[in-house]
């Protein structure tokens, strides 16, 4: 079962899951810090970065085998 998904807010997964920063760091989307992450969703803020959608559900897996 999937806890993140790729609607989920990119600051809200951040506060829940810290130990994510890494994975986003990995896929390019430095998230930590930036404004953008409490209002973007993790697959608006990939796409803002040139992420196509079978790279955010890479992205998506690996955040939760994180977790």
């Amino acid at each position: 079962m999937k806890l993140i998904k790729k609607e989920d807010k990119i600051g809200k997964v951040l506060k829940k899951f810290p130990q994510t920063a890494e994975i986003f760091n990995e896929f390019g989307l430095y998230c930590v810090g930036c404004m953008a992450s409490e209002y973007e969703t993790i697959e608006e803020g990939a796409k803002a970065h040139g992420k196509k959608d079978v790279e955010i559900e890479e992205l998506v897996k690996k955040l939760n085998l994180k977790l």
